[in-house]
């Protein structure tokens, strides 16, 4: 029997703070008209104090669960696609994974920069059709305004901060993503860059040379955008036996206007087809697909039985696309208040169980000590070997 992966729950979540390109303007000198000139942004959304990629990622998650009906404990899979994580180790979504209390769930990130949703998405749906996992959630989540150089306005004026979510499920019903292509372009790794890593270890010198901030060929970055998004959206079609006129909505990378108008133009489309809410939120990287097919879906954009397809492109240079029949009414997926009710009460219960499993952690750890102590005070201290080390302790009878 064929398996399909479908969308059946989708969330966004973007920081309360809201920075104007005229607050901008007292930081480095631009205007807001220069901006929403050349970028077409008025605005962006930048993440306080105790707001990391990992908190926006469980909050938009946590709102694809509820729109599902799913509880976390019955996740089991979960793909983070961030070019910002919390930290270089634990990955984020490993994160994610305890926040959300899914304690059934695999967990890993992947970076791809602005093209990491589509690729998380394609993996998930992937892993979906192998038969592998029936439930997967695809989360795109940035901090990048953590990476910016604020005195450099060829790129601070450029990006935001927020994440967005979608849940995956099985189903034997025909639809759902119906094709993805994928493609990177490492001659071209230099355009965009944070180079902080292990050519790189942060250090005084790297701070000293600004190494630790994004760093962005704009011109050449430009000039690949506007050939690549037309390319990849014409092959995912073409993968899916469908053409332009087939398309009911294109939910691209938020990256910039003049980047959707020359690819709407490339691709014989009105401008009115493809998505945008650049102008209030900027370019989040991994998280602006999401946050835009979030936003579509609640403007009425997208219906069941649409064609949909999402588009991204970024730093590797990488790029890729895939293609939705969309499935799920999304008036029906308000729920009655008792029901809401129920998925409130799952979702604390998988919260308690992942706080158990810490606990439960903590506390074979010090039965352990606890033993060793005993162990050492009925049989002394281990004998040294006969070059001069301790021998490790006899295991309990």
């Amino acid at each position: 029997m064929d398996r399909y992966a479908h969308i059946t729950g989708w969330g966004a979540y973007a920081p309360p703070r809201i920075v104007t390109n005229e607050d901008l303007a007292h930081v480095v000198p631009t205007s807001d008209a220069w901006i929403q000139d050349r970028t077409g942004i008025r605005e962006r959304r930048i993440a306080d104090e105790g707001e990391y990629t990992s908190t926006m990622g469980i909050k938009a998650g946590r709102r694809a669960l509820e729109v599902a009906n799913l509880d976390p404990g019955r996740v089991e899979l979960i793909i983070v696609a961030t070019s910002t994580p919390d930290y270089l180790m634990p990955a984020t979504a490993c994160l994610v994974q305890d926040g959300l209390g899914a304690t059934r769930a695999a967990a890993f990130d992947l970076n791809t920069a602005c093209s990491g949703f589509v690729y998380a998405l394609s993996v998930g749906a992937s892993m979906i059709r192998a038969g592998a996992y029936d439930n997967v959630l695809v989360i795109g989540t940035e901090s990048m305004s953590r990476v910016m150089n604020w005195t450099d306005r060829t790129t601070c004026v450029l990006f935001g901060d927020g994440a967005g979510a979608v849940v995956l499920e099985a189903s034997d019903r025909p639809g759902g993503l119906l094709s993805f292509s994928l493609g990177s372009d490492g001659s071209g790794a230099d355009l965009l860059t944070v180079r902080l890593g292990t050519r790189l270890p942060l250090g005084v010198g790297a701070l000293a040379t600004g190494e630790t901030y994004m760093k962005m060929n704009g011109p050449e970055v430009f000039r690949f955008a506007t050939r690549i998004m037309s390319q990849s959206t014409r092959e995912v079609m073409a993968r899916a036996g469908l053409g332009v006129a087939d398309i009911d909505l294109i939910v691209p990378h938020q990256a910039n206007t003049r980047i959707l108008q020359v690819a709407a133009k490339q691709l014989g489309l009105p401008l009115e087809r493809i998505f945008s809410n650049l102008d209030r939120y900027g370019n989040t990287s991994a998280a602006s697909v999401p946050i835009a097919l979030v936003e579509a879906i609640g403007a009425g954009r997208i219906q069941a039985g649409d064609r949909v397809v999402m588009v991204g492109f970024g730093g590797g240079l990488t790029w890729g696309a895939c293609l939705l029949e969309w499935s799920v009414d999304p008036e029906g997926r308000t729920w009655p208040a008792w029901r809401r009710g129920v998925y409130w009460t799952r979702t604390r219960l998988a919260r308690a169980r992942s706080l158990l499993h810490r606990a439960d952690r903590r506390l074979a750890a010090l039965e352990d000590r606890l033993r060793r102590r005993d162990n050492l005070r009925v049989n002394g201290p281990p004998d040294p070997d006969t070059n001069g080390h301790a021998r490790p302790p006899a295991p309990d009878a």
